[in-house]
């Protein structure tokens, strides 16, 4: 198959090398990139444009930031294609734009798939877990491109136009929560009881990551951050957010559904970024970058 993949950042390139990897034809655009050797991406072809990749692919990939550049990408690529050409968004759109886009672009015979995609930048070697929604007919031609992109058994049909992007938003927000939950615990260690003794947080994430209950992969992460530092004197506590966690709390307002831990943790992020934060935030913000590469900053 061919797939044509408009943005080559992080996960991009990630996705792009995978497709290739898996021998099917890639065809790339990302302004910022004029080389493809640039991001070791010699496996594909590097379009000059955007209409150069709608005309010479059926299936195109859209891994770009939210928002309204989805709508100028989509509306450049609108002239050049063609009835029964499938748009992936890749990227983590507000699921209300996402319906909206599918209505649109099926007035024209465009399909249009809403993929959530979680991997952050561990996705380009274990695969990327995908959650797609929109036409089924579309989504069927498409699986042996997510076969290619996913981790075994990490992708899967989640329904309707702007469900995957639904689904993509929870995982999110439920993301915020637990990882707000592990950084508490650990500056609980660090600053109770036992304060005096210095409790080994390195040595207590390994023995969690060992048959415990709270094992995850959010977890090792965390027993990788302290392996080099456990004190975090030079990190600020400032973490950023990328805006699913409020479209998260703003549907189940919206729902009337209470989500009281994913609410307090966005809190706490808004706290962070007003007063710098506190050891539990650094965590968070150094959680973020390992699984995603998210800037950290740096306290001189």
């Amino acid at each position: 198959m061919k797939l044509g993949i408009i943005g080559l950042g992080r996960m991009g390139a990630g996705i792009a090398h995978r497709v290739a990897t898996y021998g099917h034809d890639v065809v790339g655009f990302d302004p910022a990139i004029t080389s493809a050797t640039h991001k070791g991406l010699s496996e594909i072809v590097l379009a000059k444009n955007v209409a150069e990749v709608a005309q010479q692919c059926r299936i195109i990939w859209l891994m770009i930031p939210a928002g309204a550049l989805v709508d100028e990408v989509i509306k450049q690529l609108k002239p050049h294609l063609k009835a029964g050409d499938i748009l992936v968004d890749g990227g983590n759109s507000n699921f209300h734009d996402s319906i909206r886009r599918a209505q649109e672009l099926a007035q024209n015979n465009i399909y249009f798939l809403d993929c959530g995609t979680s991997g952050g930048i561990h996705g380009l070697e274990h695969g990327f877990c995908l959650m797609v929604g929109g036409n089924k007919k579309a989504y069927d031609e498409v699986v042996p491109l997510f076969k290619a992109i996913a981790t075994p058994h990490g992708f899967g049909y989640m329904g309707k136009s702007g469900s995957g992007h639904y689904v993509k938003m929870v995982h999110n927000g439920i993301e915020y929560g637990l990882m707000q939950a592990y950084a508490e615990g650990f500056e609980l260690l660090k600053e109770g009881y036992f304060k005096d003794d210095n409790l080994n947080l390195e040595e207590i994430t390994r023995v969690w990551n060992h048959g415990a209950v709270i094992r995850s992969w959010l977890l090792e992460l965390s027993h990788t951050i302290f392996k080099h530092d456990q004190d975090l004197k030079n990190i600020s506590g400032a973490i950023e957010e990328s805006g699913t966690g409020q479209w998260t709390v703003d549907e189940a307002k919206s729902c009337n559904v209470e989500i009281p831990v994913i609410e307090k943790s966005l809190e706490v992020r808004r706290w962070s970024r007003q007063t710098g934060g506190n050891f539990a935030t650094k965590v968070v913000a150094l959680l973020r970058n390992a699984f995603g590469g998210h800037n950290v900053k740096k306290i001189e």
